[in-house]
């Protein structure tokens, strides 16, 4: 019975040790990716001189973080490797921490949902006005009316708070759209740059064959329900290694708590079970 119960601790212990080994490599290494795409964005964007800001300057959102999830992640690896109580400790609480930050974000988005959406167009229009100059942003907001199908951030008439799009302004760009929100060329037929051309003055029931008239911010939010499946298991698979649950009651299974919670709180660090002889 004695060798049984040994076995069972040997066996929870290395399965969990490994599982959060797993867990923090997998993050570690998609931490120093995102990182390296940050720093290569923000070198192409500083040879380019793009604009400063942070929406304007995605790759400082890469860069920041890419660098706390490599720290985090690192954490994580070496504490679980050495079994190392300090570190073991600024790995959960900071998990915990950034639990907390994630559900409380995504609470306060719902709750304000109407104010976040109109944050985000307005972010979006402020984009459009510099579309030319930022190649960020451009190349992002090129993909997106590309891969959802739509113009604009709330409706294709963002584009006239551009000066070159605004119906005022001189030359073939003046009351257009980006070739972006045209719809799709037949296959092996040339993109037509000026297909956008004077659609502005127009009304959305004549566009409706010519430039995608949805807003881009609707038709994310749509392809989010008609994936939510996907974005659920997704949300669940980075959020519930996160979750900390509570101790153990003597005759639950190890085997269903945390390794950080086993080493820290049901076994001391000198007791760690070593193998069955």
């Amino acid at each position: 019975m004695s060798n049984d119960v040994r076995y069972c601790e040997r066996f929870s212990y290395v399965f969990l040790k490994f599982t959060v080994i797993v867990y923090a490599t997998i993050f570690w290494l998609i931490g120093g990716f995102i990182l390296a795409i940050g720093i290569y964005a923000e070198v192409e964007r500083q040879r380019y001189k793009t604009l400063e800001g942070v929406f304007l300057a995605p790759a400082i959102i890469l860069i920041v973080l890419g660098v706390v999830m490599f720290i985090v992640s690192f954490i994580g690896v070496l504490a679980s490797l050495r079994d190392n109580l300090m570190l073991l400790k600024v790995f959960l609480y900071t998990l915990t921490v950034c639990l907390i930050l994630e559900l409380l974000g995504g609470i306060l988005a719902l709750v304000f949902r109407h104010q976040t959406v109109d944050l985000l167009n307005k972010n979006i229009r402020k984009g459009i006005v510099n579309y030319y100059d930022d190649l960020d942003f451009k190349n992002i907001m090129d993909f997106v009316q590309r891969k959802f199908k739509c113009c604009g951030g709330q409706e294709y008439k963002d584009w006239e708070v551009n000066m070159y799009h605004n119906c005022t302004a001189p030359g073939p760009l003046a009351c257009g759209v980006p070739y972006t929100c045209c719809l799709e060329n037949k296959p092996n037929e040339v993109t037509n740059t000026l297909c956008g051309y004077k659609v502005l003055d127009k009304e959305r029931l004549d566009l409706q064959n010519v430039i995608y008239i949805r807003g881009c911010t609707d038709a994310v939010f749509i392809w989010f329900m008609d994936n939510y499946k996907i974005m659920a298991g997704l949300l669940l698979g980075i959020l519930f290694p996160q979750w900390e649950t509570p101790p153990p009651p003597s005759s639950t299974p190890l085997l269903c708590y945390p390794y950080v919670y086993y080493v820290l709180q049901v076994v001391p660090l000198r007791d760690i079970p070593t193998p069955c002889l």
